[in-house]
């Protein structure tokens, strides 16, 4: 995963190929627990007290902007910048932490 993020990061990527990105780095996640069989931890319902499965985990855009700072991808500055327009960007257009649109409910 990390080589694919080296492979695709710029510093000036548009917020469409970020988006692209972290949905592909979302599947590598999906495809890797699915092919070693790693199941979510079990946890408590805070509400109930039932016991079940977490959600699966997902691969957020911010969570690949700060990977590649991270990991040394991007230089700290660029990075930041990112950070920053993706916020401005998710607010403009109405995008959930995926770059999916947000459920107005």
């Amino acid at each position: 995963m990390i080589e694919a993020l080296r492979d695709h990061w710029r510093a000036d990527l548009a917020m469409e190929e970020l988006i692209s990105l972290a949905e592909r780095l979302d599947h590598m996640v999906t495809e890797i627990r699915s092919e070693r069989d790693i199941k979510p931890p079990t946890i408590y319902c805070p509400k109930c007290g039932k016991r079940g499965p977490a959600a699966e985990p997902r691969v957020s855009v911010r969570a690949t902007i700060l990977a590649a700072g991270r990991f040394g991808i991007g230089e700290r500055s660029d990075v930041k910048d990112q950070e920053r327009s993706w916020k401005k960007y998710r607010a403009e257009e109405g995008l959930d932490l995926y770059g999916s649109p947000s459920d107005p409910s």
